[in-house]
């Protein structure tokens, strides 16, 4: 296991309200995540970055002393470097210097399993890389492994700037097919007229354990950041009888870059094209007002921040000051307070999903002959039945059902509305 040397910086330009203490269990956990080991942890306050090592060459050379004392294998910095921050850095500490984003997409490579998903995190690495090229620069593979240096392999360790360009015109190419081919299965979709529900949130709010509760879609559960990296869909029923497709997403992170925004595009169109947004939210977490700021910026850069959203308040189940949820409750709005991993007040959740789609049902008296099995099949499968007899003139029945479909009943001539 590698031991690693965490180094927060906070940028007195920097205006948010994250601090120190915050940055750093944050990247302790992103570091956790990775499988290192954190040996130490080092912050400084600066006005700015400095051109040389972004921090002061008096705290390098404390670095490299601290290194060699506690056998550091990797240094790992809060703020992203630029080729020449990390070349300076590694010249005088003499060991492994990698930022915060290159530690994302290690996390990225681990939890990868989809042909899409790869292709996403190569696009994002390549595109981490190429403004970082010196020369023959920093590899993307290099000091024999690590964290830092998952990825596209050993094969690219001497890849130049045009190469790196061909390569990602053609992850860019291949993620537009993909994306092609989902519009498709979207197209068809929303011709069944089924809607579509995305979970979103903050990493490790709890995302993947409210579908599994929801679904029993046996999604990977782990106390870990981007656990979720590839989306999954499932079919829900709800309460009315109303089919619906409810989706996971990747994780939104604090001060999440634009790129990485950019590679996973492909995987947040799910959240664009959503009919309804869940935004799972833990409540437990003392930093919860900037984990949901965090994921409305995502929203923003998504132009998707304007759509129909639930806020499910999550892991109600840890909070000490039960008081403390009722002005959680006053400040996001459309809010359901729940545990996912308890099953607590799930009934309530699915009542507002309900409520959001109540507009797409009708309820319908009908005569069926006995003849068309096929149609009380359709009933079956996509409405609710509240009362079916079968009489010697034909099947009797009463149920919710979706309009378009209703529609497709309603023009059967052998049909009689009641």
């Amino acid at each position: 296991m590698e031991r690693a040397l965490l180094v927060t910086i906070k940028l007195n330009s920097e205006k948010d309200n994250w601090q120190v203490g915050d940055i750093t269990q944050e990247l302790e956990e992103l570091c956790h995540t990775s499988g290192a080991e954190v040996a130490d942890n080092i912050s400084c306050m600066r006005d700015k970055p400095t051109p040389n090592f972004f921090i002061g060459k008096g705290k390098v050379e404390e670095l490299a002393i601290l290194c060699q004392e506690e056998n550091i294998d990797t240094v790992i910095f809060s703020h992203d470097l630029s080729g020449t921050h990390q070349r300076n850095l590694e010249e005088v500490i003499g060991k492994k210097t990698i930022d915060r984003t290159q530690l994302i997409l290690d996390i990225f490579a681990r939890h990868a399993k989809s042909p899409e998903g790869k292709m996403q995190v190569e696009l994002a690495q390549l595109q981490y890389l190429m403004p970082r090229l010196v020369g023959k620069g920093i590899m993307l593979s290099r000091l024999g492994g690590g964290i830092g240096t998952r990825g596209p392999g050993e094969q690219k360790l001497e890849i130049d700037r045009r190469r790196i360009r061909k390569r990602i015109d053609k992850l860019k190419d291949d993620l537009n097919h993909l994306r092609q081919h989902r519009l498709v299965v979207k197209k068809k979709r929303k011709e069944n007229a089924m809607p579509t529900v995305a979970l979103i949130g903050y990493t490790n709010a709890g995302k993947s354990t409210l579908l599994n509760t929801l679904t029993a879609a046996g999604q990977t559960v782990s106390d870990t950041l981007f656990t979720t990296l590839d989306p999954l869909y499932k079919s829900l029923i709800l309460p009315n009888g109303e089919h619906i497709v409810i989706s996971d997403t990747v994780g939104f992170l604090h001060n999440l870059p634009h790129y990485l925004i950019e590679a996973f595009k492909a995987t947040l169109e799910e959240v664009v094209d959503a009919d309804l947004l869940i935004h799972v939210l833990d409540v437990s977490h003392k930093r919860v007002y900037e984990h949901h700021q965090a994921v409305f910026s995502v929203l923003k850069e998504l132009q998707a921040d304007k759509k129909p959203m639930i806020t499910a308040l999550n892991k109600i189940d840890l909070l000490e000051d039960k008081a403390w949820l009722g002005r959680l409750k006053e400040d996001f709005t459309n809010s359901i307070p729940i545990s996912a991993k308890f099953r607590l007040n799930l009934d309530s959740l699915l009542e507002k999903i309900k409520e959001n789609f109540s507009g797409r049902m009708i309820y319908l008296e009908l005569m069926i002959p006995h003849s068309r099995m096929d149609l009380i099949n359709l009933c079956y499968r996509e409405g609710k039945i509240e009362e079916i007899k079968y009489l010697q003139k034909g099947i009797k029945i009463r149920l919710n059902i979706p309009k378009i479909t209703a529609n497709k009943l309603l023009y059967d001539k052998e049909i009689e509305m009641q």
